[in-house]
């Protein structure tokens, strides 16, 4: 599954664990692509978002009141 998501994949997301600050909001906006752990912390399954979920992972990441989360195109 992941080289299937990599071949659809326009983007890349990032997560720093340690600005996180727990508010949940990108899960909430984007649970495909943000997960929170048991302490409420975000981590990531896969480094790449699909194309249809270009808009709610940029949503999710923009949310962030921690701005723990950087989207960046894919080659860039």
């Amino acid at each position: 599954m992941g080289s299937e998501i990599r071949e659809t994949a326009v983007l890349y997301v990032r997560a720093d664990r340690s600005r996180c600050c727990g508010y949940g909001l990108c899960a909430q906006l984007c649970p495909q692509v943000y997960k929170l752990d048991e302490n409420g912390i975000v981590y990531l399954e896969s480094d790449t978002v699909p194309r249809e979920l270009e808009s709610d992972a940029r949503e999710g990441a923009a949310a962030c009141p921690a701005e723990a989360l950087t989207i960046e195109a894919a080659g860039a």
